[in-house]
């Protein structure tokens, strides 16, 4: 928990455009019901592990992931797809995104080569190192939040923005991966 106190006081945010009226709803949203629960040990250790197995991956590698993901996307059988949704970090983040009310649209969790290795709604790619989302975080150390431009989401009619933070391992304070939450801002 001490790890968190000193994360609301120090949280560095950035955001897409300066002055955007969307990120101090944001950023208030993102202390008072999200920071409480990035560090908790499903995520922390999921994220230990998948930065172990995916070291050794080239970014050849990681396109052809992506690539095999976006192949899966919008096919029936779906193995790379089923395994990161059916995962016990996807359920706690689905969890998460039902508890808010409405308020999260979407959350995925970002490893250390920007692979998303647990999402409560499936995403269009499984590569977001390419991405603000986890170069304006991961990239940029502890403690940081980065609220995107919102924008319209065609299928629900809902003006939206992404938050993204950097995930530290509580025990050494060095980033391991990042997280974005969806924010319905019409919600807040």
């Amino acid at each position: 928990m001490a790890a968190i106190g000193a994360a609301l006081c120090s949280l560095q945010v950035s955001s897409a455009m300066a002055g955007d009226v969307h990120v101090a709803p944001v950023t208030a949203y993102v202390e008072a019901s999200i920071l409480a629960w990035i560090e908790d040990p499903i995520i922390v250790e999921e994220l230990k592990s998948q930065n172990a197995l995916h070291a050794h991956l080239s970014q050849a590698a990681i396109d052809g992931l992506d690539d095999t993901w976006r192949a899966e996307f919008s096919a029936n059988v779906r193995p790379l797809i089923d395994r990161v949704i059916g995962s016990p970090l996807s359920k706690f983040l689905k969890e998460k995104q039902v508890a808010s009310g409405g308020v999260i649209t979407e959350i995925f969790v970002i490893d250390a080569k920007g692979l998303s290795i647990g999402e409560s709604e499936v995403s269009s790619d499984y590569w977001q190192g390419d991405e603000l989302k986890w170069q304006k975080t991961y990239l940029a150390g502890s403690s940081t939040l980065f609220v995107d431009a919102p924008e319209k989401d065609e299928s629900t009619q809902t003006l939206q923005s992404q938050a993204s933070l950097t995930v530290s391992d509580p025990q050494t304070g060095q980033p391991i991966g990042a997280i974005t939450i969806g924010i319905n801002l019409d919600a807040l």
